[in-house]
């Protein structure tokens, strides 16, 4: 009597006997630190489930190599194998040699889901929010100035105190305080000037104190949004602050104007902040690699599974030549 096929082989089959992929199973390359974070990992089961291959690679082990012949990656030593589409994963630590990587698979003629100009905007505060309001997209009230003796009216211009300091580069929340007195404003701003680093001043938006909603675009159109509230004490809602999160639907207006964001700064896959002011929605910031494990979780929506098949169509399109199919405004 022959032996029952093991549970766990019996999946493999059904995975092995899955249809073809409409259009043919692509190799997917991941560029990512760490294949065991929550987004990472979930953009490789996606992909496995939907047919295609999919490549985790750390981006600092891919070696550029230029040559007149041709431009070509090295990865741990193996010249870099096919692959059909790249997500580029890249972490704002590593941001310069993430860029170079990015460029030099484009470069290639591999199809990059993020190419290096948008991941640059996304990772310049400054240069995204003057983006954003250039194309008519409300943003909190911002300032930037590098003199002491200018500092007051730089607070007045975003509307008084208390008021938001930023570092032009942050994410997950470092890098933003609240100041209440001029003093603090100044022991701030001279702390992070003695340390080289570059600083915004925006407006508190009052009625969004401790709350602001993320909205994950894919594409053209926002699939996921939850609203985020901090934690009691902290005035940073962001989850890995402590933060908690409620799945929202958006309205007409908010989603417009998170998609309108994403293609501003060019991105096919965006996380966009927003917050609900009395006037409507205001973008926050745009962010090229968005982890979406709190998204997930509380809207219940298979975002890995989209994110992936967004990128096979956006290398489909790329390949026949029609472009992203995405209408960026490139500046």
């Amino acid at each position: 009597m022959a032996k029952p096929i093991p549970k766990r082989a019996v999946k493999s089959i059904r995975r092995a006997r899955a249809a073809t992929p409409p259009g043919g199973r692509l190799t997917i390359a991941l560029l990512s630190r760490n294949r065991k974070l929550y987004s990472t990992r979930r953009l490789v089961e996606a992909a496995k489930a939907l047919g295609h291959g999919a490549l985790v690679l750390d981006t600092l082990h891919c070696n550029m190599v230029l040559s007149r012949e041709r431009p070509a990656i090295f990865y741990r030593g193996e010249e870099m194998p096919h692959v059909d589409v790249v997500i580029p994963r890249i972490g704002a630590s590593i941001t310069p040699y993430g860029l170079a990587v990015v460029n030099q698979f484009d470069m290639m003629g591999v199809p990059v889901l993020a190419n290096s100009i948008p991941i640059a905007r996304s990772r310049d505060k400054l240069r995204a929010l003057q983006l954003l309001s250039r194309f008519g997209i409300d943003i909190p009230r911002t300032a930037m100035c590098r003199y002491r003796e200018e500092v007051p009216q730089a607070v007045e211009q975003v509307g008084g105190l208390p008021c938001i300091i930023k570092l032009i580069q942050g994410t997950q929340g470092v890098g933003v305080m609240i100041a209440s007195t001029m003093e603090e404003v100044r022991g701030m701003l001279d702390t992070f000037w003695n340390l080289g680093q570059e600083i915004l001043l925006q407006e508190f938006v009052s009625e969004s104190k401790g709350r602001d909603i993320r909205a994950l675009v894919v594409g053209d159109r926002v699939v996921a949004a939850m609203r985020r509230r901090a934690r009691t004490g902290e005035f940073r809602s962001n989850i890995h602050r402590g933060g908690t999160g409620k799945a929202v639907t958006l309205t007409r207006e908010q989603a417009e104007t998170a998609v309108k964001a994403a293609r501003v700064i060019g991105l096919e896959v965006a996380g966009v902040d927003m917050l609900e002011a009395r006037t409507g929605p205001k973008i926050m910031e745009v962010n090229s690699s968005p982890g979406f494990e709190g998204l997930e979780k509380v809207t219940r929506v298979d975002i890995a599974r989209l994110y992936v098949e967004h990128a096979a169509e956006f290398s489909r399109a790329r390949q026949a030549g029609r472009g992203s199919g995405g209408q960026h405004l490139h500046l």
